[in-house]
């Protein structure tokens, strides 16, 4: 690991931990010619499907797309910036451990709805209602009863 000091390559690692639900490893690492001190993440590097468009198209999975639509969802809403990455983790996980090559866009926005409705029921309808293009205030009461009942 180079140092983002001193460009030296030499480093030893003082602590590995676990984090991310497991996700990740934490090292605080020492460089050996300056002795400045930083933190490394490292995770596994695996392929994410690609995503099957409603016209057709297939496009490589993009985490800001992903990121976007969600913060979207939840601007202006009191959630916490760990429950968002965490539910964002949680969306990657479940599309990774399905071992697809390739995911509809409608099962992906399946997915963040799920997240989203655990997050905030505002930000749910708000999603819900551009990804399902609600056409009239009957869908939007349909939904939110729905909310209630659960």
């Amino acid at each position: 690991m180079r140092c983002p000091f001193c460009g030296a390559q030499e480093t030893r690692v003082l602590d590995s931990r676990l984090v991310n639900e497991g996700d990740q490893v934490r090292r605080r690492r020492e460089c050996i010619s300056c002795k400045e001190r930083f933190t490394t993440f490292e995770v596994v590097e695996l392929v994410m499907p690609r995503v099957i468009k409603r016209d057709g198209n297939r496009e490589v999975f993009e985490e800001r797309k992903l990121r976007s639509g969600i913060l979207k969802a939840l601007e202006k809403r009191p959630v916490a910036s760990d429950a968002i990455e965490a539910a964002i983790s949680r969306i990657k996980k479940e599309i990774m451990e399905s071992g697809e090559r390739e995911i509809p866009v409608q099962a992906l926005g399946e997915k963040v709805m799920k997240e989203l409705s655990l997050l905030d029921h505002v930000a749910f309808v708000r999603f819900a209602s551009v990804y399902r293009s609600f056409q009239d205030v009957s869908e939007f009461t349909e939904m939110i009863e729905s909310l209630k009942q659960k």
